[in-house]
């Protein structure tokens, strides 16, 4: 060490510059020369040659007569050295741990680094214990050195990344972290953060739970930008639901599970929907993103499930189930075995029916699941004895702001009315027409009604039946769903008033299978006419198409490949 020899020939220097004073400086209280003062004394001993009176000999060999403005300067000399030293003997340490190994059996192995983003690693440290990867670590407080396996570390700008592999049995789970500052969360070796909170702030906790089977590598990453520091981890087994969640609802009262995870992971608790007068429902769950409660443990609602249950009886009739979901959902009417809806996917709201003869007692599962975003379902069925045969069902957008819709019946016996309703979700209908039924007929006869909606909504819109009899009863139709009529500038059908003479269609691009549909305006088709492919300007009817139709307006309806194209309501005239 020449640096710490060089600074004690500077001192020898010192001292025997002090020599050649011929004035001894003495002590203004002992009135004794420094010279023979203890700390001379000392000093003399270090740096001379002779032995003091432990028997020790120094080095050098100077005589024992000092200034005072000398002995400040040796002084501060010897503490310059020995601080030197000291901080020598300091920094001479080798950080031990190879940063990539895991801790195991709850305790955690946490790599310490200077600087917040693990910039000079400097040791690792232990956290948690045998059987419970819990703690709450401070680091000694603020500013100061943290020891480590290895080199200490100062308490400021400085950063740990801890590691654990754990064995979690099949169970729900809630991590809460909590810092100042920063830290995060990852339950796959750091690929994904599950928490994370890595911002400057104040000593904060977030928590967060998750259906967890098997080993997973945890990684728990900190660090402290300036001052106060501080770092905890929990994690608990959440609440479980309490229940049998295979037992049916009944008297129209569905029971309900709940469960996190979009496969039915966990089992959380049960609630209930459906009134003891009737089944239907409609459920959103509180919102997005909030916690849903059930009869135990409440559930986030974000990536959860549903398996509702009801053992229902039906007497026998035709009936309508109509459900709508975002995301999946599916009805089964044997406990599960089959479905006979099955949306399963992730999907915006939509809605689903299905028409079915019962006759006797079903065990009813309806499923639904969640992903992302907004969370919805809906459930209806619509019993009774049907008044009528409804043979179909139909609508047409005719412009931007009417809808033509069009239904045939037969073996009316005592229908009373036809209830027109309207929804734009699927789900929520409105009463928006009512048209009276043309009575008793016999079974073969068909009858054909039309309805034309003429204040629409604009994008989808759905629409359903409500059949009534005289005696009050009824039941409802399947649901069609419309959205916007294809129409454009490239086709164009003309005259608008037809006085002998045939219909016309220009258009710039050519259709293939094309079919081309007349009615009369309470939806019966007159006339058809199909062509293998149009282009450029063709005759779509006939003059002849005509001749027997009566003044009035008519509807014209154009499909190609089974896509509606274009309606256009025309004139017929001079007849």
């Amino acid at each position: 060490m020449a640096w710490v020899l060089d600074l004690m020939f500077q001192l020898k220097e010192l001292l025997m510059k002090s020599k050649s004073t011929n004035r001894p400086t003495h002590s203004e209280k002992t009135g004794k020369s420094i010279a023979e003062s203890p700390l001379s004394e000392s000093l003399q001993h270090l740096l001379s040659g002779q032995k003091d009176q432990t028997g020790e000999t120094s080095n050098f060999v100077i005589e024992p007569l000092f200034r005072s403005k000398s002995i400040v300067r040796i002084i501060c000399l010897v503490i310059v050295m020995m601080l030197i030293i000291a901080n020598s003997f300091g920094q001479s340490c080798t950080p031990q741990g190879d940063q990539t190994s895991f801790g195991s059996n709850g305790v955690w192995t946490g790599y310490v680094y200077q600087g917040m983003n693990f910039n000079t690693y400097k040791g690792y440290v232990s956290e948690g214990k045998a059987g419970n990867p819990n703690f709450d670590e401070s680091f000694g407080g603020a500013q100061v050195n943290y020891n480590t396996h290895g080199c200490s570390v100062l308490t400021d700008t400085f950063s740990v990344r801890y590691k654990l592999t754990q064995t979690f049995t099949n169970a729900n789970y809630t991590f809460t972290v909590g810092g100042d500052d920063g830290f995060r969360l990852s339950l796959d070796g750091g690929a994904t953060w599950f928490i994370n909170q890595w911002v400057d702030q104040s000593y904060a906790t977030t928590s967060k739970s998750i259906t967890l089977n098997g080993t997973y590598n945890l990684v728990l990453e900190y660090y402290d930008h300036f001052i106060d520091n501080r770092l905890t981890f929990n994690v608990v087994t959440a609440c479980a639901g309490s229940g049998d969640p295979s037992v049916y609802g009944t008297n129209n009262v569905w029971k309900g599970y709940i469960y996190t995870g979009m496969n039915f992971n966990y089992y959380a608790g049960w609630v209930t929907e459906g009134t003891a007068k009737n089944p239907n429902f409609d459920e959103g769950f509180g919102g997005d993103i909030v916690n849903y409660p059930t009869s135990d443990c409440p559930v986030t609602t974000t990536q959860f499930s549903a398996r509702y249950r009801l053992q229902q009886t039906f007497s026998n009739a035709k009936y309508v189930f109509t459900i709508g979901g975002d995301d999946g959902y599916r009805l089964s009417l044997d406990g599960g075995n089959t479905w006979v809806i099955n949306m399963w996917k992730d999907q915006a709201y939509t809605i689903s029916s299905y028409t079915v003869q019962l006759n006797g007692t079903y065990n009813m599962v309806l499923e639904y699941y969640e992903n992302t975003g907004a969370n919805r379902i809906t459930f209806n069925v619509s019993s009774g004895i049907l008044p009528l045969k409804l043979l179909q069902f139909t609508g047409n957008k005719v412009s931007a702001n009417d809808v033509l819709l069009h239904w045939e019946t037969t073996a009316e016996v005592n229908t009373d009315h036809f209830t027109i309703q309207r929804s734009s979700d699927g789900a929520n209908f409105q009463n928006i027409g009512i048209v009276s039924a043309k009575g008793n007929i016999s079974s073969g006869e068909v009858l054909n009604y039309s309805y034309t909606d003429l204040s629409s909504q604009q994008g989808i819109a759905s629409y359903r039946l409500e059949m009534t009899d005289i005696d009050g009863a009824s039941t409802y139709s399947s649901v069609i769903q419309l959205s916007e009529a294809k129409s454009s500038e490239q086709y164009k059908i003309y005259p608008t008033v037809v006085q002998h003479t045939n219909l016309f269609i220009s258009l710039s691009s050519p259709l293939n299978a094309v079919k081309v549909e007349l009615f009369d305006l309470s939806g019966r088709k007159l006339r058809e006419n199909n062509l293998p492919t149009i282009n450029g300007t063709q005759v779509l009817l006939s003059a002849s198409n005509f001749g027997e139709l009566t003044n009035g307006m008519y509807l014209v309806h154009l499909s190609a490949e089974g896509q509606t194209i274009l309606n256009k309501m025309i004139i017929v005239q001079g007849h």
